[in-house]
């Protein structure tokens, strides 16, 4: 394979040796690659949701009040 390829290109070429049966798998590793992300983000932006009460509390305090006009 040419070195100048693209990831996309290399991965094409790859994919054109496989029998149906093996473009099946990779194409649910895929599925599952891809659902896993989105799942990774949905719980980031949980976390992120029910953490911003409890840091609101500790951060907006008369103590630490100085720092917001930075």
């Amino acid at each position: 394979m040419e070195t100048s390829m693209t990831s996309e290109q290399r991965l094409l070429v790859k994919l054109q040796q496989l029998s149906p049966e093996k473009i099946a798998e990779v194409e649910n590793f895929i599925d599952f690659l891809s659902q896993r992300e989105q799942e990774n983000q949905q719980l980031t932006a949980i976390a992120t949701q029910l953490s911003e009460p409890v840091f609101q509390k500790i951060w907006d305090n008369p103590d630490d009040a100085e720092y917001d006009n930075l």
